[in-house]
Order: C-alpha cells, then sequence, then structure tokens
C-alpha cells in the first residue's frame, strides 16, 4: 500500500508544480491584461500618427495616420484596425496580419508620433487659450507651457482640473506654481481635461 500511495503523492506534487508553472504564465498575463485594455489615454483613434517600424523591412516601415474608422492603410494588408488598440497592441493586430500571409515570424513595433484623438483644454489667464492635442503622460505644467504660460493676473496656485470620471464632472485644485516650484507633486492629465486658470484678486 505504501507502494501507490507515494506515487499518488509524487503525481500530484508533479501536478501541482506544473500548476504553478501554469498559473505563474496566467497571472504574468492577467498582469498585462489591464495595460492593454489600458486608460483611455493610451488608446488609438481618428487623426493620431503612428510610426509602424517592420524589422529588416524599412519598405514596410513608416508614419502613418488613423483613419476616421479607426484604420490605417498598410502595405499588403490593405486595412487594419487600430483604433481603440494601445500601441502595443496595434504592432500584434500589423504583425498578425503580415503573419497570417505574407511573412514568416515579423516582429513589428509601433511608437505613437501624435495623439490628435484626444485634445486637452486650456483656458483663463493664459497667454494662448484653446485645444492642444494630449501627449501620453502630459503634465498641467506641459498644457499650461503649450498655451503660452500665465498672464500676470494669474492666480496660479488656484488652477483647476476639470474631468469627467464614470459619467460626472470632477473639479480638482490644481496648485501650479507650488508644482513649478518643487513644493508639489505634479498633475498628470487624461485627455478631455479641462484646466482653467482664474486671475488673481490682489
Amino acid at each position: 500500500m505504501a507502494r501507490p500511495t507515494s506515487a499518488r503523492l509524487l503525481a500530484l506534487a508533479v501536478l501541482a508544480l506544473a500548476a504553478c508553472r501554469h498559473g505563474g504564465a496566467l497571472s504574468g498575463a492577467a498582469t498585462e491584461a489591464p495595460a492593454e485594455a489600458a486608460p483611455i489615454a493610451s488608446t488609438l483613434g481618428a487623426g493620431d500618427v503612428i510610426e509602424v517600424r517592420v524589422f529588416q523591412e524599412p519598405e514596410l516601415s513608416g508614419v502613418y495616420q488613423v483613419g476616421t474608422q479607426g484604420d490605417v492603410t498598410f502595405p499588403l494588408c490593405k486595412t487594419v484596425v487600430v483604433g481603440g488598440l494601445t500601441a502595443n497592441a496595434a504592432a500584434e493586430a500589423i504583425r498578425s496580419c503580415l503573419a497570417a500571409k505574407y511573412m514568416r515570424d515579423p516582429q513589428v513595433s509601433v511608437l505613437v508620433k501624435e495623439y490628435n484623438s484626444k485634445k486637452v483644454f486650456v483656458f483663463g489667464e493664459v497667454q494662448k487659450p484653446g485645444t492642444f492635442p494630449y501627449q501620453d503622460g502630459m503634465s498641467v505644467v506641459q498644457a499650461v507651457t503649450l498655451a503660452g504660460g500665465f498672464t500676470k493676473t494669474a492666480a496660479q496656485n488656484s488652477t483647476s482640473v476639470t474631468r469627467r470620471v464614470a459619467g460626472t464632472e470632477t473639479k480638482i485644485k490644481v496648485s501650479v506654481q507650488d508644482i513649478a516650484l518643487g513644493k508639489a507633486a505634479n498633475f498628470t492629465l487624461e485627455p478631455g481635461d479641462i484646466v482653467y486658470v482664474p486671475e488673481s484678486l490682489f
């Protein structure tokens, strides 16, 4: 009876080890999944400009603009839908198309050059109020700089950022002057944010 029990225990141990290894792979995929489903800030949309690089295929590499239907016209593949995808997912979509019919194990990378589909708005006491293309990781200081900087009458530490969260607008006070002086942490914007700089009362 001892042998079957030992054999059974050994088999269970082997299965457990295999499950751990498999689970590790799954857990790795799970950690990456939120990044792919990622924040909307990281996804592509109409008007965005991407640079596609296909290893050792210079004729396929180049700069492409995402069309109104969320697709790019790509050599051999004709059209590839990349709207709503991250840069990594877009590279995988192009790679899959090339691998399916035209190339063996192509290596594709995608770099976002312009996020024209996503905007931030800067109004109030800035030199050039207006709408500006969102850049990945864009800070409130960058947005104010794009708007030409503050006017002399700007209440810099009373700057507010209006953001839509779950369908509801939320206003966040941001002390931009303190950020510029290193007294406060920088504030990262999201697409659609409205930066408003009020006039100083003093």
